[in-house]
């Protein structure tokens, strides 16, 4: 049984929390929402075109559809999560109130894993951006993906209300781009390019919308997550949000609901403008979309600052979740430690190392992968979460509940472990290391960290506060 300890008398309880404390206030809903939005919106600009050579365009398409429903039902669980419990753990906080400590760090770890090799995935992306654009003639990916790393952690270093200022202008650029490219795609359109892949005779109950049969569908439900991931990180940013169990919530949706436009848009034009066999293999695709117009060539430079926006904003998420799991004890606790602009510095410096280190392999496809495993575990346990807690806890002040409630996250729970098997079928290794990675994290909590877990942490007073209450009842 995992137990719960208070700093040394050395370290006292408010000195130990005072210097690992966030910046309450900087973020309202608006900042908010343009966080979820910026997570995710360099899966508009690559990565999720590899779907269409596991699916064809009817493949990814219906996957895109079931995992939009997953996502769109699953935020509606979290902003009902985030306004009860509004903590900077986000779904790990929920977690830990409802599955207690292991089950607390394992969802905590697989969100880690996701946030952390995320960034290396989408620096792989940047690096052929700059590349194909020649800036700064550079041929080598590492220097880019070095610098990324650089310049982003030390804009964080500067504190949230600043980082989340730069990175709303840059999504909102990135949204620029994106409507350009529709203007322009629409011209190009053509129906017949959405069914140019050729079925494979031997795919079971394949045909020119499922050129790889029914089982292609499943295969492209990774690269159709590539659309959505990361907007459930926005409950990360509620101890530095203004009124959080109003502004989580509304930000968390807000930013849902664009990301449905974005994603529909981008699958069917982009399709139909090159064509389903093309862009399946393309690293641009959107640009290459496009030709060689114009139009192009200021998509191509405007993607870039989509792809920047993502890696900018996963950065503060794995810093966030960092800061929470250590805060608590579950990570070693110098790095929650804040700086004098409360930020968290090694939370954002040492996960940095290692997705640099793994950007090096230069296999987008494979980090994305990898990244996609994380996220769906963390899914599968934070849709367990809000069921166990409508159960247990039904008197618990929720100032947001979730439309449909238990069904809305139990439709999402459903689709999360299809998603997890998913991740084996379209890569078994990388699924294969990362689940090794996620055993590795519970074995260092099981042998060492569970027996050092700090009860004044917020989390853990938490689940503290549960406890008291239902001896009361």
């Amino acid at each position: 049984m995992a137990t719960a300890t208070r700093p040394t008398a050395s370290d006292s309880t408010d000195d130990y929390l005072a210097r690992r404390t966030l910046r309450s206030g900087s973020a309202g809903w608006l900042l908010l929402a343009g966080l979820g939005v910026s997570y995710v919106i360099s899966g508009d600009y690559s990565g999720w075109n590899f779907g269409l050579a596991q699916g064809g365009f009817g493949g990814l398409l219906i996957a895109t559809v079931v995992i939009a429903g997953m996502y769109l039902a699953m935020v509606l669980g979290m902003a009902e999560l985030s306004a009860a419990l509004p903590a900077a753990g986000g779904g790990y906080t929920f977690a830990r109130r409802a599955l207690g400590p292991w089950g607390g760090f394992a969802t905590g770890a697989a969100i880690l894993i996701e946030y952390a090799i995320a960034p290396a995935a989408i620096a792989t992306f940047i690096g052929g951006y700059v590349e194909s654009l020649n800036l700064f003639g550079i041929t080598d990916g590492w220097w880019v993906y070095l610098a990324v790393y650089a310049l982003f952690i030390g804009i964080h270093l500067a504190g949230a209300g600043e980082a989340l200022k730069v990175m709303c202008v840059i999504t909102v650029i990135a949204l620029v781009g994106l409507l350009i490219f529709a203007v322009f795609a629409w011209g190009r359109f053509d129906l017949g390019n959405l069914t140019d892949i050729p079925a494979d005779p031997d795919a079971l109950g394949s045909s020119s919308f499922l050129p790889f049969g029914t089982f292609g569908i499943w295969a492209a439900i990774p690269f159709a997550i590539w659309f959505f991931l990361a907007v459930e990180g926005v409950p990360l940013a509620a101890e530095e949000a203004r009124e959080p169990e109003k502004n989580v919530p509304k930000g968390i949706i807000a930013a849902m609901l664009v990301l449905l436009v974005t994603g529909g848009l981008v699958l069917v034009l982009s399709t139909g403008a090159l064509g389903a066999q093309a862009l399946s293999t393309s690293d641009n695709p959107l640009v290459e979309a496009l030709g060689s117009s114009g139009a192009a060539k200021v998509v191509n430079y405007i993607g870039l600052a989509g792809l920047v926006a993502s890696f900018f904003s996963i950065v503060y998420a794995y810093s966030r979740q960092t800061f929470a799991l250590s805060r608590a004890g579950y990570l070693p606790t110098s790095l929650s430690v804040t700086n004098s602009r409360k930020a968290p510095v090694l939370a954002l410096i040492v996960p940095g190392i290692i997705g640099f280190g793994l950007s090096l392999t230069g296999e987008g496809a494979m980090l994305l992968n990898m990244a996609v495993f994380g996220a769906a575990v963390s899914y599968v346990l934070m849709m367990v979460s809000h069921i166990v807690l409508r159960v247990r806890e039904p008197g618990m002040r929720r100032p947001y509940r979730t439309p449909g409630g238990m069904v809305t996250t139990g439709f999402a729970l459903v689709v999360a472990c299809i998603a997890v098997v998913a991740t084996f079928l379209v890569d078994p290794v990388a699924a294969g290391w990362t689940l090794a990675a996620f055993c590795g994290f519970l074995l260092y909590f099981g042998l060492y960290s569970r027996h050092r877990l700090v009860a004044s942490s917020p989390d853990e007073e938490f689940a503290v506060l549960a406890r008291a209450s239902e001896d009361l009842e």
